[in-house]
């Protein structure tokens, strides 16, 4: 029996659920804070911890690095009242299995478990669920060519890139899909019959990263009751993607360029050299060269990985590829949840190409997998949709000019116009000057927006 520890300091929401999972099989037990729910992680071995985002004592990726340290392989959901994509990718990248908004879904929480507990067992040597793969058969759903000319070119790089050994970077904001170019590349390759072994670095604590990579032996530390093979062994003859490279300690950088140069590793605690055939793929959604200025990243190890550069856009500037991805994750959701939904009506639709995408893709992806678990239709409506899709977001606030070049404002309405004004001209600006596209993205029809060109004298 599978065993979930809740941590929330909302005794209602830990009895609905402890109430709820045990009906459903799982042996359960409860804490009603940060302190509480580590202690009885170091007394006892739990499968899974559902922890609330904001605890009396901790936040949710205090916590989150805490349960990482304490055991590895125990999976991690959070769940919170406040929707923030950008704390999600965060707590993503730090290990958590996924981020869950309130109200919780019984069906929806359910189902992420249950996928959790999954693929845990599939991977119980790894700090974050390592993916392995050795048949070809999976390879043509891993990754959706898009019809932008981004994804074109994109593609391209991929097939002339594949059929080589050399090491490529992989470069795109979190969630733009860097691991499924990874696969793609490994896929298309002559190791493609072999393993794709695929490592979060940003994932890995620094006390645990040397035995993930490169494996141990019995009694290395404290904790090493067998030995174990490390992710270069586990790839051999195949393909190892290290994402968010950057975020290795300095001290890993070391010992990853010594296996690339020597291509042999030797485990933590050991006097062997292993030698590896492996072909290395990396990732990351930060400026390498800017970190070897600063002297955050080894500047050998930089040039050792970038024999080639392929780079993502993020989604919301190739909105063109919003439909066939949403198609793509909808077939994808209607599998994993048994249902039958045909498609997304005009309005829907239209939301999902007006909307932002901070957490790209995979945020895509989410919200199309529970837009289809609330479906009662044969199409997605905007009813099914979460409330930030609402209000489209056109553009960051951080692109947005709100300069008054030392002035103060001279009232509200004008800090508001100016805003305006500035929103309209960055969004005239990424749709190339095309109205139709830009009055969409603003949410408001093509007479108010010639209304607004020619109320702010703007050039149209």
């Amino acid at each position: 029996m599978k065993r979930i520890l809740i941590v929330d300091d909302e005794a209602d929401i830990c009895l609905l659920l402890k109430n709820f999972f045990a009906k459903n099989g799982f042996e359960t037990d409860t804490a009603a804070n940060g302190e509480e729910g580590i202690k009885k992680l170091k007394e006892q071995t739990f499968d899974l911890v559902i922890c609330d985002f904001k605890l009396p004592d901790y936040n949710g990726l205090e916590i989150l690095q805490k349960i990482k340290i304490i055991n590895a392989k125990t999976q991690v959901i959070i769940i919170t009242g406040y929707s923030d994509v950008r704390i999600a990718v965060e707590a993503l990248k730090k290990g958590a299995y996924e981020y869950v908004t309130k109200p919780l879904y019984p069906e929806e929480i359910l189902m992420i478990v249950k996928n959790a507990l999954k693929q845990e067992a599939k991977s119980p040597n790894s700090t974050k669920p390592v993916k392995t793969s050795t048949t070809k058969a999976t390879a043509p759903n891993q990754y959706v060519v898009g019809k932008s000319r981004h994804a074109q070119v994109v593609q391209k790089h991929i097939e002339l890139i594949a059929p080589t050994d050399m090491s490529v970077i992989i470069l795109g904001e979190t969630g733009t899909g860097k691991e499924y170019v990874a696969k793609s590349i490994h896929y298309n390759s002559k190791r493609a019959d072999q393993p794709f072994i695929a490592v979060d670095c940003g994932a890995l604590p620094d006390e645990l990263a040397g035995s993930e990579l490169f494996g141990h032996i019995k009694g290395a530390f404290t904790g090493a009751i067998n030995d174990k093979k490390g992710c270069f062994e586990l790839a051999e003859g195949g393909t190892l993607f290290l994402d968010e490279l950057g975020n290795l300690s300095y001290d890993n950088q070391v010992k990853l360029l010594r296996v690339l140069q020597e291509r042999y590793v030797r485990r933590v605690g050991g006097a062997k050299d292993i030698p590896v055939d492996v072909r290395v793929l990396v990732a990351t959604n930060e400026n390498l060269k800017k970190a070897v200025s600063e002297g955050n990243f080894r500047e050998d190890l930089y040039h050792r990985v970038n024999e080639f550069v392929i780079e993502l856009s993020p989604l919301r500037e190739r909105t063109d590829d919003i439909p066939m991805f949403a198609e793509h994750f909808l077939g994808a959701a209607n599998e994993q949840l048994d249902k039958q939904v045909m498609g997304f009506d005009k309005g829907a639709m239209a939301m999902l190409k007006a909307h932002h995408w901070h957490g790209n893709l995979r945020e895509l992806s989410n919200v199309v997998k529970r837009a289809v678990l609330l479906c009662q239709s044969d199409k997605v409506n905007d009813d099914c949709l979460p409330v930030e899709l609402m209000s489209p977001e056109p553009v960051s606030s951080g692109n947005i000019d709100v300069d008054f070049n030392g002035t103060l404002p001279t009232s509200l309405r004008a800090v508001v116009e100016h805003a305006e004004k500035s929103a309209i001209l960055e969004v005239l600006k990424k749709t190339n000057n095309n109205k139709s596209k830009t009055a969409e993205l603003l949410d408001i029809d093509r007479k108010t927006l010639y209304n607004k060109l020619t109320l702010y004298n703007i050039d149209n």
